[in-house]
């Protein structure tokens, strides 16, 4: 490998929205994430919509006036 051109590899912590933490390597002393394995569905095998910004509001607002043909 060629000196001084790669970043530094460095420990990491890493935060999720749920409270969970861990720690790991990367490139960034700190990642914060919105999902992690703790909360994840596919994981917890619960049910959980994750939504960000109110995406799913904002959709079922706008398509609320769309009526159905029967």
């Amino acid at each position: 490998m060629q000196k001084g051109i790669h970043p530094k590899y460095v420990e990491t912590k890493v935060t999720c929205g749920c409270g969970n933490s861990f720690v790991t390597r990367s490139t960034k002393p700190e990642l914060k994430v919105d999902i992690c394995n703790a909360c994840h569905p596919f994981y917890t095998g619960r049910l959980k919509y994750v939504d960000t910004a109110g995406r799913i509001e904002k959709f079922l607002n706008k398509y609320k006036s769309v009526k159905k043909d029967a």
